[in-house]
């Protein structure tokens, strides 16, 4: 049962709360790992100043306004050699400060406080019950936006996977705090059962108790991309390697998983192989 912070905090959510609204490589050489992804996904890169800091923007097509999908920055100083170089999702949410009080009184934890990024938004980096990151954003509406890419445009992140600590137990965290409903529950024999949650109606992805080859709960993203087959063969080609697949999926997609030269682990999905 939710308690009464968690009824009050619901019933003042938006359209947007708990909207996948970003995704972010944090890596140890940003050049490198530019290349690599326009090569594999064909992103456009493009750098963005912000106050102290290079942060680059990967998006689909031509010009300074074209839809963005992600972003990419070196490590700061005080994570150098601490994490490996990963990719995060973000989370639109009415109240960052509110969100984040509402992971850690659920039994989560706040990874890094609530912060101002100027002219962006404000942000925090959160973990649920079982440890998995992510982060939780109330953007500043830009005054200019770009178009958004289609779902399953070629290029936008096209699925949101957690490996759970716990699959029933993580789904009913994730449903009091972002009000992701489930759209279905798969049953997957011997690794249990795959919650596919979805937010406005539209299904944005799955989650299911880790397998014993996941070391930690984790949040994982696939990319979309034309054909799989060929994405492997720019993955090794580009100097990434193949962890998992191709393979096929229900619904009929395929899929692969492989970490690129720094380390980072990320998916694709297409449509065919």
């Amino acid at each position: 049962m939710m308690d009464q912070t968690s009824q009050t905090h619901s019933a003042i959510r938006s359209d947007t709360h708990g909207k996948f609204i970003w995704c972010e490589l944090m890596t140890t050489d940003t050049d490198a790992g530019g290349r690599f992804y326009a090569e594999v996904v064909g992103w456009k890169v493009r750098e963005m100043q912000m106050p102290g800091m290079s942060y680059y923007l990967f998006g689909m097509g031509e010009g300074d306004n074209c839809p963005g999908v992600g972003g990419m920055m070196n490590f700061p100083p005080e994570l150098e050699g601490k994490i490996p170089p990963n990719w995060t999702g973000y989370v639109a949410v009415d109240d960052v400060d509110a969100t984040a009080r509402q992971f850690s009184e659920l039994g989560g934890r706040i990874q890094r406080e609530p912060e101002d990024i100027p002219e962006i938004g404000r942000f925090a980096v959160v973990a649920d019950p079982h440890g998995a990151v992510i982060c939780i954003m109330t953007p500043i509406p830009p005054k200019d936006p770009p178009p958004e890419l289609a779902p399953n445009a070629a290029g936008n992140v096209g699925w949101h996977e957690l490996y759970a600590g716990d699959g029933e137990e993580a789904f009913s965290f994730y449903e009091t705090v972002f009000g992701w409903t489930l759209s279905r529950a798969v049953d997957m024999g011997p690794m249990g059962t795959y919650r596919v949650f979805a937010h406005a109606g539209q299904d944005i992805g799955g989650m299911m108790t880790r397998p014993p080859g996941v070391p930690v709960a984790c949040w994982v993203y696939y990319f979309n991309i034309d054909a799989i087959d060929a994405a492997v063969g720019r993955i090794e080609a580009a100097g990434g390697k193949v962890a998992n697949g191709p393979m096929e999926v229900p619904g009929g997609s395929f899929v692969v998983q492989a970490t690129d030269p720094q380390g980072a682990f990320f998916c694709l999905v297409a449509p065919k192989r």
